[in-house]
């Protein structure tokens, strides 16, 4: 019995030692409140890499575990959860998708100097910006977005005029309309008109009626909005009679809506992979299946994406540094330039910490049916200056 009990305590202590060699990631996310449905795609997404990385022999010959607090999409619980897990072990958060709600728990992470990753914030203070030189974002920046549709409609449709709709809603929105501000008339385009409305708007009438009022109607619309304002502008500028190609950003990816526009055509949206089955990036579809495969269900959007990308931009990065030190892996990070993942090639820099130019699948929603028609990557990153407008 003695030898036993001996034993026993060896297995165990052994246990343990190999349980603290572990990494841990941490994650401050949104497991209740509207923010949910952004941040549990994309945490499945990092998770599953999680996975790979650990059947190929985990990082730095440690397995990856994670922990995770909900934020409950609160601003203040995202601070408190962050903490948490930094007390708990964590050796670098991931956080909500939205900057704005993630930025608590990022900055717990700044000041303990650990590396901080947002889920999918489009916002140039998702990083270094708004948090400090240890957090990043592996999304595309809405700027880009809005820059990529107006250098495609150009090249693609040969628009020679657009017509900017901005909803006020939130950052998110002006950011689009930013880049497309910024790229179209650079490009060689006239902005011939711009209007703005608020996402939960019953009528854009008004905006409708000076549309209409244009000598000419514009080539585009570059509507900069989100569901459900977006699907309501939409069908109202359709059921008014304006034909013009209405572009919007990667907000609206998804087929979920659809049915609120019946019969929708000559509408486009740039994304990070298609989850239609028509990616034509092998990876993209094999991820997909991995996706379906994990949840019963195909990503509903393609805001999954990012938190794929993430773990796998991070892991690069601790084994190059050999370290798990939020300033050695920060540095690897930045180092990156066109670091090839399954969602196409990824940059940072020590000036910014998101992307701000990516090759961008096309989806064009014909006859009510979504499909990607081409890809695109814009021919010059958007200047800091713009993206700091």
């Amino acid at each position: 019995m003695k030898r036993l009990a001996t034993a026993m305590a060896i297995s165990l202590a052994t246990a343990g030692a190999g349980l603290a060699d572990d990494i841990t990631v941490g994650f401050a996310i949104a497991k209740s409140g509207w923010l949910e449905a952004y941040d549990t795609p994309a945490t499945t997404a990092a998770r599953i890499r999680i996975d790979e990385i650990n059947a190929a022999g985990g990082l730095l010959g440690r397995q990856i575990n994670w922990i995770e607090a909900d934020t409950k999409s609160d601003q203040a619980q995202s601070a408190s959860a962050g903490l948490q897990l930094i007390d708990e072990g964590a050796d670098m958060l991931v956080v909500n998708c939205d900057y704005d709600f993630g930025a608590p728990a990022a900055l717990a992470a700044e000041g303990a100097g650990l590396n901080s990753f947002f889920l999918c914030a489009e916002d140039i203070k998702a990083g270094i910006q708004g948090v400090g030189p240890n957090s990043f974002s592996a999304s595309v920046l809405a700027a880009v977005q809005g820059a990529t549709m107006a250098e495609w409609s150009m090249a693609d449709r040969g628009a020679k005029t657009g017509y900017v709709l901005l909803d006020t809603t939130i950052e998110y929105n002006k950011g689009i309309c930013t880049g497309f501000d910024w790229m179209f008339p650079s490009a060689g385009g006239d902005i011939v008109g711009r209007d703005t409305f608020k996402n939960g708007d019953a009528s854009i009438a008004s905006q409708i009626t000076r549309i209409k009022a244009l000598e000419t109607e514009p080539d585009v619309i570059m509507l900069c909005s989100y569901i459900p304002g977006a699907a309501s502008a939409v069908r109202q500028i359709r059921a008014a009679g304006i034909n013009s190609l209405i572009l919007n950003g990667s907000a609206v990816d998804g087929s979920y809506w659809l049915d609120a526009t019946p019969n929708l055509s000559g509408f486009v949206v740039p994304v990070q992979g298609s989850i239609y089955g028509d990616d034509p990036r092998a990876d993209v579809e094999a991820f997909n299946m991995a996706y379906e495969k994990a949840t019963g269900s195909r990503p509903a959007s393609q805001y999954a994406y990012p938190g794929y990308v993430l773990i796998d931009l991070w892991a690069k990065a601790v084994e190059r540094a050999g370290s798990l030190d939020g300033a050695a892996v920060t540095a690897e990070l930045e180092k990156m330039r066109d670091e090839p993942t399954a969602f196409g090639p990824r940059s940072f820099s020590d000036a910014i910490h998101h992307q701000n130019s990516a090759e961008m699948q096309i989806i064009e929603i014909t006859d009510g049916t979504p499909g990607v028609t081409g890809n695109w990557r814009i021919s010059t990153p958007v200047p800091l200056e713009v993206l700091l407008n």
